[in-house]
């Protein structure tokens, strides 16, 4: 991550402390400011670098799979369960996870998230045994968050648990020296 405007570098200096924290971060900014490499810069900065880092495209996620896949699931849950499958809050134990567009998530998916990031454990999709879970959740958006909040777009709670550090990303029009870097990327 490079950047020369003034806004710029206190993004990447705010970026930098929150990777020396187990906080969770929520990056804030218009489509195309590269908060998926703000996100890849933290984990890469932190302690956890050699742990995993998985991004996971919340316009992207099934209503139907969503819990297997962030949960796992047992043999038998449902069926087209053949085996046991870890899920993605399992594989990345010790790592991170980062939720991008975290605004475009339903309210049970939130729910689910909600008790993940506050308890740091859960269950597979039809299984009994509580796992653990010591996952860095960092999470983005492009929405006007306290609109989302306002407009109950994104939970409150849930809101507060991911925003422990905001970290601003100025628009590509406020940064254009940043463009040939991030096509680059």
């Amino acid at each position: 991550v490079a950047g020369k405007s003034e806004a710029m570098n206190q993004a990447i200096d705010l970026a930098k402390k929150a990777a020396n924290s187990q906080a969770t971060v929520l990056l804030l900014g218009e489509s195309g400011t590269g908060k998926e490499i703000f996100a890849r810069a933290i984990h890469n900065w932190s302690d956890s670098k050699s742990e995993p880092f998985i991004a996971i495209n919340c316009v992207g996620l099934s209503r139907e799979l969503v819990e297997s896949e962030l949960f796992g699931h047992e043999k038998g849950a449902f069926t087209s369960a053949h085996a046991v499958q870890r899920g993605l809050f399992e594989i990345a134990d010790r790592g991170t996870i980062f939720f991008d567009e975290i605004g475009e998530t339903s309210p049970s998916f939130q729910a689910n998230l909600l008790r993940v990031i506050q308890e740091a454990e859960f269950k597979r999709v039809g299984g009994e045994r509580i796992l653990k879970s010591d996952v860095r959740v960092l999470s983005s958006t492009n929405r006007n968050i306290k609109e989302a909040v306002a407009a109950g777009v994104l939970r409150e709670d849930l809101f507060y648990r991911l925003s422990v550090i905001n970290v601003r990303l100025p628009g590509l029009r406020e940064r254009s020296e940043d463009v040939p870097l991030l096509v680059d990327f």
